[in-house]
């Protein structure tokens, strides 16, 4: 039931594909990344589920075919979201989109987009710089029992590549188009950390009715708005001023007012009584009245935050800044038990990099070698956004059929917290004992059963199971 469940959701990408080929191998990727116990690139696909050798030069080909059309895939993944509607969670009658950057190591100096990254961690895990691609994404906020996922919508690699000197687009930009792309048909609040509290991003997001949430520097400042002059003066000459006095946001916290105090509506917190006060100022970045709040957390000290709605209660913008670290959770599932960016497309023609190499600047290289870069950045992005949909399968999945995954999860492990939805990785291992069943059972009803029976070697221990 839960093959047949994922496959009903599965066959409402099929406008992203040009050919029914295509979709069959597409939902073959799908599957594979899903229930792969290693994750080594296309070969675990072929691996997990027991595939002819053959079959890996045909996957390869598949990354690479521009018959999966990127953006109809990815507006395609988003309306089945919001048409399933799997516990969004929303504010004030909008959903909440979160974003963020990953910086995904890669050693080959025949991929393009590799570059030298440095990356800002106090994580001892985490080098201080890196050879790798450097990506932007963007998750859907949904809730599942008491748990909150952040269910991905989309990933593209934004830097590292340079194919016109005339192309002056910051990250930030780039985020703002790969929001446009998705095609949402809602208006939503995105929220995002300091580094996109820029008046790019609130100008981008403002103009098709959308808001921004962010956290700000502790030196931020604003103005109050100008006071008019009395009636019985003459108007001065010049335009009429705008900002009247500067203050410094994190002043707030320091007035004689006393601040406000309730229960912390952060995710997870119980028993924690936090001390804020708001306040609407003037944002010079994009010369509009802001809220800012500024938080007193009795163990994490002060944070500011901001918000272009003004009428988002302080609660609720500290409430869904507080979910923001879910996409950083999401990325862990994505790179640890999906393996949404193990790719390893190699260029042959390419020019090795150096060790200590940046931006790639291709304005200067023939039209054969440009395409064949965009061809490779193609393959790179459609694995990606494979890995993503089949990440939020696995929540989907975790959100509705709680009780069916942990009914075939057939496995152990040592805390099963009531209340919480299971995890990426219980749902996999469901799927994964359930497969030989999907296997046996649906064959005259899923195409996909057909495509995979046809191609499993009998001569290797994945293929003689699911074929037995």
């Amino acid at each position: 039931m839960l093959w047949n469940y994922w496959w009903s959701l599965v066959c409402q990408l099929r406008p992203a594909c040009a050919r029914t080929s295509t979709f069959r191998w597409m939902s073959l990727c799908l599957a594979g990344m899903t229930i792969r116990k290693d994750l080594m690139g296309v070969t675990s696909i072929v691996r997990a589920l027991g595939l002819v050798p053959a079959c890996y030069d045909r996957l390869l080909d598949f990354f690479h075919s521009p018959a999966l059309d990127l953006d109809k895939l990815t507006c395609a993944w988003c309306a089945l979201l919001f048409r399933l509607d799997p516990g969004i969670l929303r504010v004030n009658g909008r959903p909440v989109l979160v974003g963020d950057g990953i910086k995904v190591a890669k050693a080959g100096r025949k991929m393009p987009g590799v570059k030298k990254l440095h990356q800002q961690s106090e994580s001892n895990n985490k080098p201080e710089f890196i050879f790798g691609h450097s990506c932007q994404a963007v998750a859907l906020l949904t809730q599942a029992l008491a748990s909150v996922f952040a269910l991905p919508l989309a990933c593209r690699i934004h830097e590292g590549t340079v194919f016109s000197n005339r192309d002056h687009r910051t990250l930030l930009d780039k985020m703002i188009l790969l929001i446009d792309s998705l095609g949402l048909k809602e208006r939503f609040y995105f929220v995002a950390d300091a580094y996109y509290a820029s008046g790019k991003v609130v100008r981008g997001l403002l103009a098709h009715g959308n808001h921004l949430v962010t956290r700000v520097k502790s030196n931020s400042v604003a103005f109050f708005p100008a006071t008019s002059p009395p009636p019985n003066r003459p108007r001065p000459k010049g335009r009429p001023a705008k900002y009247g006095n500067k203050i410094k946001v994190a002043s707030l916290l320091k007035e004689t007012d006393p601040l406000q105090e309730a229960p912390s509506p952060v995710y997870g917190e119980k028993g924690v009584i936090l001390r804020f006060r708001s306040a609407d100022l003037l944002w010079r970045p994009v010369g509009i009245l802001v809220r800012f709040v500024v938080v007193l957390h009795p163990l994490r000290g002060a944070i500011l935050l901001m918000s272009t709605d003004l009428t988002l209660s302080p609660l609720d913008i500290i409430r869904i800044y507080g979910l923001r670290f879910k996409i950083e959770v999401s990325f862990k599932q994505a790179i640890h038990v999906i393996g949404a960016y193990a790719y390893h497309f190699w260029m042959a023609a390419m020019t090795p990099l150096r060790r200590v190499s940046g931006d790639q600047y291709l304005h200067h290289k023939s039209d054969a070698y440009r395409d064949a870069v965009r061809r490779k950045i193609a393959a790179y992005h459609r694995h990606i956004q494979l890995g993503l949909i089949a990440q939020g399968l696995l929540q989907i999945l975790s959100a509705t059929q709680p009780k069916l995954v942990w009914r075939s999860f057939g496995s152990w492990i040592r805390t099963v917290r009531p209340g919480l939805a299971p995890s990426e990785l219980v749902v996999a291992v469901a799927l994964r004992n359930t497969l030989p069943e999907f296997l046996a059972s649906s064959a005259k009803t899923s195409i996909l059963v057909k495509f995979i029976q046809d191609r499993l070697d009998l001569s290797r221990i994945e293929g003689t199971s699911l074929a037995a």
